[in-house]
């Protein structure tokens, strides 16, 4: 017992008492996520924005690296993945800057075609660019100074975990292999959250089919999701994923570059591709870790079987936790944190 409180004391400090919303945008950087680095001071954890191309495209990231870095030495490196709708200066980089505090050097990345980075038409979300989105911040951090490539490990939170999973199945240079909430982007999309539309398959097969039409007609893009919501409309949503979810992006940490916009015309590729599927490629150290209360566990309980073939693998439950509150609220950041640490630290 004395053993895990120790552990807990060591990561509230290496994250630098990570607690609370930083809901406006006096960040230098543009983070909106509690305790976030204002400065870069020598000896400490520091950030850097960074820009490199993806398949022709402007990717903007931000790495970490640890406090007393020197780019002489050798550290092992984290690729952390967004979620769905979210962008580098928010959980992401809230876990970011936590495994950069217990001596990771870290990059998360703004998805192609979101955020900060670059790609027309904006808000495009296939699954295809998400993953590769991965692939390439493996690309840059492997080549960063001070990172040792042979020991790079990647966590996925929410959809970035389920992008996470798929980029694994085939890119050997991860060694190991964490989520966080796992969102299953395509299950969802095609049979509506909690299989809640599955009798409306085809119809929004169609609905896709004419926007990529409309597309190539040159007529204007459709969109689908949430551009505004109401204090009211958030309050009578029923599922915690959704309620907590659109109280967190759009108010507590809500960031301009934010949305839950995506072109209708994705959903052609997000409505066959499945994050579960070929999980028996994934041979290195697993973790995937979910709140015991996330309404959004059913997609890792659904995953986490499958992957037969994992050198190792552990389900970690974050007691009470619901999967927004897995974002942000410091008694479980700070656990999940923990957790990672144990993890990356053994297997990388």
């Amino acid at each position: 017992m004395k053993k895990i409180k120790l552990v807990l004391i060591v990561i509230l400090m290496a994250a630098s008492g990570l607690s609370g919303a930083q809901t406006k945008l006096k960040n230098p950087f543009g983070l909106v996520y509690g305790n976030a680095i204002t400065e870069n001071i020598t000896g400490k954890v520091n950030i850097y924005p960074v820009t490199y191309k993806l398949n022709g495209i402007n990717i903007a990231a931000n790495v970490y690296t640890p406090a007393g870095y020197n780019a002489a030495q050798k550290y092992p490196a984290v690729v952390v993945a967004h979620p769905n709708g979210g962008i580098k200066e928010q959980t992401a980089g809230l876990y970011a800057q936590g495994l950069a505090g217990l001596g990771y050097i870290t990059i998360v990345a703004d998805a192609a075609y979101q955020g900060a980075s670059g790609g027309e038409p904006r808000h495009t979300d296939k699954p295809f660019y998400r993953t590769e989105d991965i692939r390439g911040m493996a690309d840059f951090i492997s080549q960063y100074a001070g990172v040792d490539a042979g020991r790079l490990g990647v966590l996925g939170i929410c959809g970035g975990g389920g992008y996470t999973l798929k980029a694994a199945q085939s890119d050997k240079r991860f060694k190991a292999v964490a989520t966080l909430s796992m969102f299953n982007s395509g299950e969802v999309r095609r049979n509506g959250f909690q299989n809640a539309q599955m009798s409306t398959i085809q119809e929004r097969l169609k609905k896709a089919s004419d926007a990529r039409a409309q597309e190539a007609a040159g007529g204007k893009i459709t969109y689908a999701g949430v551009a505004s919501i109401t204090d009211e409309e958030i309050e009578k949503i029923p599922t915690d994923l959704y309620r907590e979810g659109y109280q967190y992006y759009y108010r507590s940490h809500a960031h301009p570059n934010s949305t839950f916009l995506y072109t209708m015309s994705s959903m052609l590729d997000l409505m066959t591709w499945d994050a579960a599927e070929r999980m028996d490629l994934i041979n290195q150290p697993l973790l995937m870790m979910a709140g015991s209360k996330a309404d959004t566990k059913y997609m890792t309980d659904e995953a986490f079987p499958k992957a037969t073939n994992a050198k190792s693998k552990e389900l970690f439950i974050i007691d009470g936790a619901t999967h927004i509150q897995s974002y942000w609220k410091p008694e479980y950041v700070n656990v999940a944190l923990a957790k990672l640490n144990t993890f990356f630290n053994k297997n990388l």
